[in-house]
């Protein structure tokens, strides 16, 4: 999901300052730059029922075939005749062409109402909508789509992010797929909008700030919660419609609503009016001021969305009652996890009645369950407010993505088509087939709507809270849970996910008493590591033998799913160059896996956090870090019966023994497969960005390449001595990829890297690690070398660096086999070594560590 740029770039936390927002304000005014154009309308245009003027949209039409039609019934739910009664019908590929700013975002709405238009059946549409390439519909069909969702008509609104074109490209076409099928569009408005989007939205369960300034989104969901439908027309000069909150609430408890004080003014201060309405943040939805009823239930949400996608929530919030800092504040939960702790809108705003928001970008992962967004409120007891209580003034849903915005039709439910039928039923027998359609339009559009009602009721009762066999206080209080209280391992079942008899038999069980005795029961002195999953313990087992225990946290984003992988991995997984697991204790809620100590930590503690040696690691100590830990990924993609991708590559994932010899770690998000005959794992994105593929993120396609990707920042790391994102430099220098790559093509890559390196690294190995490193952080997979590429040129900087020789010839790109010939002349034996090295997997036949080439493994493994 990345427009043409790296994913990282969108981790910039550089916020736009309150001064350049209320420029931006002034600068960025819609009405410059719109069109609103009704499809099929005669010179001249109308206007709709708010009073705006729609233009015929003939001028903007290019190529293929089109006519204008008027619908042959008015729907009685149609507010306006403009735009929904005429409409532009395309049986070929048909394109609108745009004047445009090329460096400006722009707000794209298409309007679509599936009447019968001249002998044109909207049930036989089906069509895409593509604008500069950015998809936006794919096999859509509006008629499903109004049938599904209960509506006469329906809107599609777009941002487009700057399109780096002086023109917009809006392409219909008919779907192939159907005989007879054509595409049909009412209205199309097109306005430069301000940049409502900001570089600092907290992207839940992976505790990083995300940038969707340069992302396209599709509005989904534009809520006034606690408040009245708005119209465009009272909209902040933007022309969004805001609609009621209350057909989205789960559950009976609904909180209660309130509305501002007459004599309390919505002071903006110097966040732009824009951004939503005074009528927003002048109502709102709360608890209650009962404790004992607000904390016995979540104030809910529920949105239904489209699988497999990524969504920014923007919550609005406006204290209008209250006026100092912890008298009320909650927890806000997106799916499930924790987005935000302790929210105090006084906290934030400093004062009564002044707005604000907040972005929080989840995924919907795919799966059971995947098509909903779940939205929440708790009281945050842990802060001890005053009032027990939560708020929200409005909830705005957007779909981000930078290849495809469009997502399957929905469909609509047995129970509505039941509905619609016996509607239909009803006026046969009555004799009322020849019944003009529009009475017959309404009649069904009334059935639909209360078959909607009884579905929604049913859900709600199908889903009541506590009605479920398990509960668990890892998640709020209406969540399903993968884990019950007591232990589930007494058949060695983690959270009702079985374990192999292969990894029962490799794998220790311990008892909790036993977990207990080598960690001191926990003693925070013991803490030695905190990770996604939890705190990691050192602890002594069997009379001296020093372990590191790694104890599950139950408000953590890992959890069974990761703990029985982590399980089912490392128990048959056994290398020099990987962290061996001891065993596993799961009883009375608690999780736990028991591995090697590794005496010296991580490798990032090594290098700029804190700096644990006397003495900071020299440049050949580095290189012999990255080899080993290079070979232990070598082994997992090519070794192992499996093709095993890690995932999770990362300078806190390479641990150190008393030898310093590193070993991969955390394997919670690994995955493997029997067949890679696709060249990928189809799967939800998980990892650390900063590290993430961004192909991966793009495409959900998981390859070995997305490891290799995330070792190059490892290498980088390495050679800088900083973070992989820092959000407290300027914005070109947040992504350390980015960094150092441009500063390795401007040729001053020594003036980043670690000051403690200067002067100590020879110049050809230096290139050699560089180019490298370069390499493994290409756009795209297909360009980036395996683990066995790269474990030979990791080898050969550190051979470089020992024993440098000027005949090596040295090149930014692959060596072919003239290059290998040329440098095994010169009497240099580690380029037949390798041109004999086969990818079938390595193996460690010695304890020397640094020598030049692994040798092979049984394709076993074991």
């Amino acid at each position: 999901m990345i427009h043409n740029i790296r994913l990282h770039v969108f981790l910039s936390v550089l916020c736009l300052s309150p001064a350049f927002n209320a420029l931006l304000a002034r600068s960025q005014s819609p009405s410059s730059s719109s069109l609103m154009l009704g499809c099929g309308l005669a010179d001249g245009g109308g206007k709709d029922s708010d009073g705006r003027q729609w233009n015929p949209d003939n001028k903007y039409l290019s190529g293929g075939d089109s006519n204008a039609f008027r619908a042959s019934y008015q729907d009685p739910s149609l507010s306006s005749e403009v735009p929904y009664m005429t409409a532009r019908v395309f049986t070929s590929e048909a394109t609108y062409k745009f004047p445009i700013s090329p460096d400006k975002r722009y707000w794209l709405r298409l309007h679509f109402y599936p009447s019968v238009y001249s002998n044109f059946d909207p049930a036989n549409s089906y069509f895409s909508v593509t604008a500069n390439g950015l998809t936006l519909l794919s096999n859509f069909s509006a008629s499903i789509t109004c049938q599904a969702l209960s509506q006469a008509y329906i809107d599609r609104e777009y941002s487009l992010a700057p399109l780096t074109s002086d023109f917009l490209t809006l392409t219909f076409k008919p779907s192939h797929e159907y005989n007879g099928s054509f595409a049909f569009v009412n209205g199309i408005q097109l306005m430069e909008m301000p940049n409502l989007f900001d570089s600092s939205a907290t992207l839940v369960g992976f505790n990083q700030l995300m940038d969707a300034t340069s992302l396209h989104s599709q509005a989904m969901f534009r809520l006034n919660v606690g408040g009245q439908y708005i119209s465009p027309t009272q909209d902040s000069n933007l022309s969004r419609t805001w609609y009621d909150d209350t057909p989205y609430l789960y559950g009976a408890s609904t909180g209660v609503t309130t509305e501002a004080n007459k004599t309390v003014q919505i002071n903006y201060q110097s966040m732009p009016q824009y951004i939503a309405p005074s009528t927003v943040y002048s109502t709102s939805r709360s608890m209650g001021s009962d404790k004992d009823v607000t904390l016995a239930y979540n104030l809910t949400w529920i949105f239904q969305v489209d699988p497999n996608s990524m969504y920014l929530t923007r919550l609005h919030f406006c204290d209008y009652t209250f006026d100092k800092s912890n008298e009320i504040a909650f927890n806000i939960y997106l799916n499930n996890q924790t987005a935000q702790s302790g929210a105090d809108v006084i906290g934030w705003t400093s004062g009564r009645g002044v707005p604000t928001y907040k972005d929080y970008v989840v995924y919907a992962q795919d799966g059971p369950g995947a098509d909903q967004l779940w939205l929440a409120l708790h009281p945050a007891t842990e802060t001890k407010p005053e009032y027990y209580d939560a708020i929200l003034n409005g909830i705005e849903i957007f779909k981000l993505n930078d290849t495809t915005l469009a997502g399957p039709n929905p469909q609509p439910s047995d129970m509505l088509m039941k509905a619609e039928e016996q509607q239909q039923k009803s006026f046969q027998n009555k004799d009322q087939q020849s019944t003009h359609p529009a009475i017959i339009g309404g009649a069904a559009g009334g059935a639909a709507l209360l078959a909607a009602l009884c579905i929604a009721v049913y859900q709600r009762q199908k889903r009541v809270p506590g009605s479920e066999p398990h509960t668990s206080s890892w998640l709020p209080l209406y969540g399903n849970t993968q884990s019950s209280g007591k232990s589930t391992l007494s058949g060695r079942s983690a959270g009702g996910v079985t374990l192999s008899a292969t990894a029962q038999g490799l794998c220790r069980y311990f008892s909790l008493p036993e977990i207990k005795h080598a960690t001191k029961n926990f003693d925070e002195s013991n803490v030695i590591g905190v990770g996604g999953f939890g705190k990691v313990y050192k602890g002594v087992i069997d009379n001296g033998i020093k372990v590191a225990i790694k104890r599950s946290n139950p408000e953590s984003e890992q959890g069974v799913s990761e703990f029985q992988t982590e399980i089912e991995m490392l128990s048959k997984l056994r290398h020099k160059h990987l962290v061996s697991l001891i065993g596993f204790c799961e009883e009375d809620n608690e999780m736990c896996l028991v591995y090697d100590y590794m005496a010296h930590g991580t490798l990032r503690e090594h290098i700029y956090k804190g700096n644990k040696s006397l003495n900071a690691l020299s440049w050949k100590q580095r290189l012999e870090i990255c080899i080993g830990a290079a070979r232990g990924l070598h082994y997992l993609h090519t070794g192992a019966r499996y093709t095993i991708i890690h995932r999770d590559v990362k300078t806190t994932n390479i641990l150190l023994d008393e030898n310093w010899v590193a070993k991969v770690s955390d394997f919670g998000l690994s995955k493997t497969g029997p067949n890679m005959n696709n060249g990928h794992v189809s799967t939800v994105v998980k990892g650390s960005f900063g590290y993430l593929d961004p192909e991966y993120f793009r495409r959900q396609q998981l390859t070995e390449k997305s490891d290799v990707y995330s070792f190059g920042v490892v290498l980088f790391e390495a050679l800088c001595a900083r973070p992989a994102l820092n959000p407290s430099l300027s914005k070109e220098q947040v992504s350390l990829a980015d960094w150092a790559l441009t500063n390795k093509r401007r040729g001053t890559l020594e003036d980043i890297i670690d000051p403690h390196l200067r002067g100590k690294i020879r110049p050809e190995s230096l290139r050699k690690f560089a180019d490298t490193a370069e390499k493994c952080l290409s756009d795209h997979g297909v360009h980036r070398p395996t683990m066995n590429d790269l474990l030979w040129n990791l080898e050969l900087a550190l051979q470089l660096q020992e024993n440098p020789d000027g005949s090596i010839k040295l090149s930014s790109s692959p060596m072919d086999d003239a290059e290998f010939e040329e440098i095994s002349l010169k009497g240099n034996d580690i380029a037949t070594h390798y041109k004999n090295l086969s990818l079938g997997g390595e193996q460690e036949t010695g304890d020397n560590s640094n020598a030049i080439f692994s040798q092979m493994v049984s394709p076993k493994g074991r």
